[in-house]
């Protein structure tokens, strides 16, 4: 299998570690690139700007949760780029009422100081109760939400909140597609990707069990066996 450059999208509350352990196993086949614009800019449409504006000719691309709504944006801006796509537990769905409300309560309660109040509200979306005992597991989360940090956190919510809707251009997606979620996941439940495979045409749709919504830290040897597999299709 040829090397391939490939984009690795983190997603809200999230930075590099959360494709840690993706990385090594990624080596032998992939020139792989943790971005970080997603901490950077206002908007999904200049996060993904500022993703192409430095990213090889042609690449593969992954995106968990925020990182995939950031990677269908690069797929609208820039489709001929793009090799493969990999979306990973996340939504094409346009923003609705009810999540902005959602969404603005819990920046309003950082901008008022409470920080761990709003973590560990985020924490209980990411990662689902049977893993709660999974002390490793919670406090690498935990670290990570921390280190991205407040001010970090509210341009990234206010940029979910003015996302598009990607689900009328998932048709025009040709590249190798997969789309994976754990059966668990509270913060962008399994419909949401069973919705974008049937939406892509080949799209091939995996679903972990006994995983939530950061599924690379959750199940690593399972979304690695995904991605290699993706990245010879």
């Amino acid at each position: 299998m040829a090397r391939q450059p490939l984009i690795l999208v983190p997603g809200l509350l999230c930075d590099e570690d959360l494709w840690r352990d993706q990385l090594p196993t990624l080596a032998p086949v992939a020139d792989a690139v943790v971005t970080m614009e997603q901490t950077r800019h206002p908007t999904i449409g200049a996060i993904a700007a500022a993703i192409l504006a430095t990213a090889p000719p042609r690449f593969a691309l992954a995106g968990l949760s925020m990182g995939g709504m950031i990677a269908l944006e690069v797929m609208r801006q820039a489709p001929a780029r793009v090799t493969r796509l990999a979306l990973l537990d996340t939504s094409a769905r346009g923003v609705h009422d009810e999540e902005l409300a959602i969404r603005a309560g819990r920046m309003a309660m950082v901008r008022a100081g409470h920080v761990d109040i709003v973590l560990g509200l985020q924490l209980a979306r990411f990662v689902p109760m049977t893993r709660l005992g999974d002390s490793a597991l919670i406090d690498r989360a935990l670290k990570m939400m921390r280190r991205v940090g407040a001010a970090t956190y509210l341009r990234q919510e206010q940029a979910v909140m003015t996302r598009a809707d990607s689900r009328p251009s998932l048709a025009a997606i040709h590249c190798p597609t997969l789309v994976l979620c754990g059966r668990l996941d509270a913060a962008t439940p399994l419909m949401l990707s069973q919705e974008i495979a049937v939406a892509i045409p080949g799209a091939r749709l995996d679903v972990l069990e006994d995983c939530g919504h950061l599924s690379t830290m959750e199940k690593p040897e399972a979304v690695n066996r995904a991605l290699t597999e993706w990245l010879a299709m």
